[in-house]
C-alpha cells in the first residue's frame, strides 16, 4: 500500500503562491496545508516507523585507544603548555593547544581500516 506523500514541490508552490498573494491570504494558505496534512496523517499512522541503521560496529580484535589518546593528549599538555608559555607567551600556549586539539580532532576522524 502505498501512502500519500506531501510533495516537497507542492508545498513550494502553495508557499510561493501565498508570498504572491500577500497576507490577506495567510488563513486561506494555512487552512490548505491542514487539509493537505490530515489527509496524510491516518495513513501515516497505521503504518510501521523508520527503521534506524544500526551503529556500525568496532572491527574484530580492534583495541579502541581514544582513553590512551585523550590520557597522552593530557600528559602531553603539561610540558608543552609550559614551554610556550615560557617561551612564547599567552600566544604560544593557544598554539600549544590548538596543536593538541587538531591532533586529537586527526585522530577521532582518521579513517576505517
Amino acid at each position: 500500500m502505498t501512502m500519500p506523500r506531501l510533495s516537497r514541490e507542492d508545498l513550494a508552490a502553495a508557499l510561493a503562491a501565498r508570498r504572491e498573494l500577500g497576507p490577506d491570504y495567510d488563513d486561506a494558505f494555512l487552512d490548505s496545508v491542514v487539509d493537505r496534512l490530515q489527509e496524510t496523517m491516518p495513513a501515516r499512522a497505521g503504518a510501521p516507523a523508520p527503521k534506524r541503521p544500526a551503529p556500525a560496529a568496532r572491527p574484530q580484535g580492534g583495541r579502541d585507544l581514544s582513553l590512551v589518546m585523550a590520557l597522552a593528549s593530557l600528559l602531553a599538555a603539561i610540558p608543552l603548555s609550559a614551554i610556550a608559555a615560557v617561551q612564547v607567551g599567552g600566544f604560544g600556549l593557544v598554539v600549544a593547544w590548538a596543536a593538541i586539539v587538531a591532533v586529537n580532532v586527526a585522530y577521532m576522524y582518521r579513517p576505517a581500516r
